[in-house]
């Protein structure tokens, strides 16, 4: 069972245009079609079309579409350290 914090920050990480859906499977454990179930579930229906749109075929979002030399992005309030997200605040 994901708690709401989880599901926030995945819903944040599902929608950066250069995190991958393997970073998410890597730290929380959901594939790709458990992200896309899980923000179907959480988004209101006209913004889940929205984010669909968005990720669908993009290559950032998936690993073995993306090119070889792109390098791994990594926002700046996350720590340099794993995957999480820096306290905000």
């Amino acid at each position: 069972m994901l708690k709401p914090e989880d599901i926030d920050r995945i819903i944040e990480m599902a929608w950066e245009d250069r995190t991958p859906f393997d970073a998410i499977f890597t730290q929380f454990g959901l594939r790709e079609d458990d992200v896309k179930a899980l923000m179907k579930r959480e988004l209101h229906p006209n913004n889940w079309r929205k984010w669909r749109a968005r990720v669908h075929g993009r290559v950032t979002k998936h690993r073995a579409l993306a090119a070889k030399d792109m390098t791994r992005f990594k926002c700046s309030m996350q720590r340099s350290t794993g995957n999480r997200i820096a306290k905000r605040g």
